[in-house]
């Protein structure tokens, strides 16, 4: 079989989802904290180290340089600049701009793991089946 998972590549997979988590919760602390550029800049190491663990480097390259994700990858850039250049809210926003345009692709399988997740899962879904429901009792009567 070409694509096997075996114990090195889920340990990985761990280590990129680890590294993407702490990027995620340093970002967090930043914006609580009154947008810390120190832990803002951190944040945004441990994503990108994520990513490309996660990815793959020569995969994380192809995804930031390809025609279509410019935009995306100029916007990211520019607010990883604007961070620290001191204009840390701007930045955040430019960032997560750029985080959407490039990973709008990926929203489909995120929201499919999301789902997976035992509790947070459900809480998501929640929302969708009573939308569904209302829709639907709408639409029959």
């Amino acid at each position: 079989m070409p694509f096997e998972l075996d114990e090195q590549k889920m340990s990985v997979g761990e280590i990129g989802l680890g590294l993407i988590g702490f990027g995620i919760f340093f970002t967090f602390l930043a914006i609580i904290l009154f947008f810390d550029r120190g832990l803002l800049a951190l944040g945004n190491i441990f994503w990108l180290a994520g990513v490309a663990i996660l990815l793959g480097w020569r995969s994380t390259l192809q995804l930031f340089t390809n025609r279509r994700n410019y935009k995306g990858s100029v916007s990211f850039v520019l607010g990883i600049f604007f961070i620290f250049v001191r204009w840390p809210i701007v930045g955040i926003l430019v960032e997560m701009y750029g985080c959407f345009i490039l990973f709008g692709g990926f929203w489909p399988s995120i929201k499919a793991f999301l789902y997976q997740i035992p509790v947070f899962g459900w809480i998501l879904q929640y929302p969708v089946q009573i939308l569904n429901q209302l829709t639907r009792s709408s639409s029959s009567g």
